[in-house]
């Protein structure tokens, strides 16, 4: 069942609504397969159950939802192969906003915070947080670049890879490969060499290749 946020009371819009669920999808508090019910959505955020089913509809639109008439709403399962086109997509952007970013980087202060926060979040197996900084990692390079609406839009579209990235936190994989390659990344940014930098790029997001297969053989109720 949908968990409460912190409340808003009479201010509780339809979009706070669609973000909530949504982010209960990806975050995998709502786990692919889970069963919802408008009524007990509704009631648990305290609102009719219109804006609920609005929310419903337009997140069945982003495929993060599937609705059965007379059979009810489920959270939808994993599907590999929009994982791999999510992939692909984000492939083919990202090595050129690095090209970008050898040329003109415009916060590369933050990126070694950034990157000094996951030597230290390894160290301490705080996995959780590691995803997060591993999202602001590559938000960086694309507000360093000048391409914060390009991100914004390929954030919005790769809601199966990012649940698959999920994946990896509760899996406990090696994220000091992961680490290892942004370092090598922010090198290659510094140092002025986008065709080192490209390739980099290339073979870190191509991970999610390698680790599909593990994760679906460990989670297989949550693939399709």
């Amino acid at each position: 069942m949908i968990s409460t946020p912190n409340k808003r009371g009479k201010g509780l819009t339809r979009d706070f609504i669609y973000q909530t669920i949504k982010e209960q999808i990806l975050s995998l508090t709502l786990k692919p397969g889970t069963k919802l019910s408008e009524k007990e959505v509704a009631a648990a955020l305290e609102v009719s159950r219109t804006p609920v089913r609005e929310s419903f509809l337009k997140l069945a639109q982003e495929e993060l939802l599937e609705i059965y008439p007379q059979s009810g709403t489920i959270v939808s399962l994993i599907d590999l192969d929009h994982v791999e086109e999510d992939r692909f997509i984000r492939e083919s952007i990202e090595r050129s906003v690095i090209q970008l970013a050898c040329y003109e980087f415009k916060e590369e202060l933050k990126l070694e915070t950034n990157l000094v926060m996951q030597e230290l979040c390894l160290e301490k197996q705080e996995f959780s947080r590691l995803f997060e900084l591993d999202e602001q990692f590559h938000k960086l390079l694309f507000e360093g670049s000048q391409k914060q609406r390009t991100w914004e839009f390929l954030h919005q579209s790769n809601s199966h890879l990012n649940r698959l990235r999920r994946l990896r936190v509760n899996s406990s994989m090696d994220w000091s490969v992961i680490v290892s390659q942004h370092k090598e990344i922010f090198q290659y940014i510094k140092e002025k060499e986008p065709q080192k930098a490209e390739e980099a790029m290339a073979n870190h997001l191509r991970l999610a290749l390698v680790e599909k297969e593990v994760l679906k053989e460990r989670y297989p109720d949550f693939f399709k």
